[in-house]
């Protein structure tokens, strides 16, 4: 029995990239990164700038505002 073999290339990888921009549920911006609870809540960088004196006491951990779950900033 033999398999064919296909030549790997990186093209998934890079389509796959493109494909990840996220919208923010705050401001309905289309952005490559979103902060991101388990619920599915997602809010852009600047969005959580400018709300982080109501999601966060510490620095480290954010609250959802939809589901009230803990999230980390990933800086510890």
């Amino acid at each position: 029995m033999s398999q064919q073999s296909r030549p790997r290339t990186n093209a998934g990888k890079s389509r796959r990239r493109q494909n990840r921009s996220k919208i923010c549920h705050c401001c309905g911006a289309d952005v490559m990164f979103c902060w991101q609870c388990r619920c599915g809540f997602s809010m852009c960088q600047s969005c959580m700038y400018e709300n982080q004196w109501g999601m966060t006491c510490n620095g480290i951990t954010w609250e959802c505002p939809d589901c009230g779950a803990q999230n980390g900033y990933g800086n510890q």
